[in-house]
């Protein structure tokens, strides 16, 4: 037995590149007993994480704590095990010390990355938490500003996470850095003026509010939902279900219509009917459609229907309502509802709707 074991050393005495037989199989099984407990390490340290941030009984849960954790938290366990593996091996003596520096960095620079990913996720996490606690409540303010606060802690994490690669991986002096970055704020600003103007346009919107999250507003050309206001811009979702993004500097500049703010939709349009309708019918027509429009349940006492112009091939009657709800969808459903009973209202009294034609007179000369 004792020759057995004195032959096992002597195999795990020979050394390869720097390293003995023993230091690679210690770094090997280091790196399988890391494959091995990944999963089940990260799912230990998700729940301890769990217990410090959050709370019993809030809405978004465990699960998806667990779902934006696991992966950051396996890299950085991984990261961990090769770590401690590898700090009994020694680089080859063929390799040279500033490629030993490089890989030593890279290694750093990735370890550095799996912690702050690790906080980005935490900060997702809480973003969550609020945004479902803001959804509960009537103000919309909260349900705009928490999107908008979350990127502030994100921006705030990878300025940290820079300086932290700069001072420790790439040995820069950071009061150094931070002084020539105040002399030269003055440069930077000047160079970067139109992000300047949308972050500003960004704490415009959140303190003057034109508009919240939700509403429906037409800058410009673009009618949609606002759906986030961030620090460069703002994202509205047009009724075609394309998303638009608007630079903030816009939304403040340029003349902005919250339609969101509206008690009242209104909807003007004309319909013509063919010259073959005789004045009676046009009347009564008329005042079936001004009562149809008074008494719809969407609608309010304002509408007007009135017979208006003789068109070029049509008999021309003007039609306004105003639809009791600021929202799309209601405003749509309206429409169509006026829409079909104008259609049974014109058949009702024998007439027709007119389309473009042209008459021609024929003479026959004797």
């Amino acid at each position: 037995m004792n020759e057995y074991l004195a032959t096992i050393n002597e195999y795990l005495a020979i050394e390869f590149l720097s390293n003995n037989l023993q230091e690679y199989v210690f770094f090997i099984s280091t790196i399988l007993i890391g494959l091995i407990f990944k999963k089940l390490l990260s799912k230990y340290l998700s729940h301890l994480l769990y217990k410090i941030i959050g709370k019993k009984g809030n809405s978004v849960g465990i699960d998806k704590f667990d779902q934006l954790l696991t992966k950051p938290l396996g890299l950085f366990v991984m990261l961990s095990v090769i770590y401690i593996g590898s700090t009994y091996l020694e680089f080859p003596s063929f390799i040279d010390l500033s490629i030993q520096n490089i890989i030593s960095k890279i290694f750093s620079l990735i370890y550095i990355y799996a912690v702050f990913n690790i906080f980005l996720k935490v900060i997702d996490y809480v973003g969550l938490i609020l945004k479902q606690k803001a959804e509960l409540t009537e103000n919309k303010m909260d349900d705009q500003l928490i999107p908008f606060a979350t990127e502030i802690g994100k921006i705030i994490v990878v300025i940290f996470a820079v300086f932290i690669i700069l001072g420790n991986v790439f040995g820069i002096n950071i009061t150094a850095l931070a002084t020539g970055l105040g002399i030269g704020g003055i440069a930077i600003a000047m160079a970067s003026k139109e992000s300047l103007e949308n972050l500003l346009g960004s704490f415009t919107i959140f303190f003057d509010r034109p508009f919240t999250v939700g509403d429906i507003v037409k800058v410009g050309s673009v009618t949609g939902v606002v759906e986030k206001v961030g620090f460069r811009s703002t994202r509205i979702k047009t009724f075609d279900r394309s998303i638009v993004t608007v630079p903030n500097k816009k939304m403040v500049d340029a003349e902005l219509d919250n339609l969101g703010l509206r008690p009242v939709r209104r909807v003007k349009f004309h319909i013509g009917l063919t010259y073959s309708t005789t004045t009676e019918q046009i009347k009564n027509i008329v005042k079936d459609m001004q009562e149809m429009v008074n008494i719809h349940p969407n609608t309010n006492d304002d509408g007007r229907v009135r017979f208006q112009e003789f068109g070029a091939s049509s008999l021309d009657i003007l039609v306004i309502y105003y639809v009791n709800s600021p929202k799309w969808e209601d405003l749509i459903n309206a429409k169509e509802d006026i829409n079909y009973k104008i259609m049974d209202i014109v058949k009702k009294h024998n007439s027709d709707f007119a389309f473009p034609s042209t008459s021609v007179y024929l003479q026959q000369n004797n």
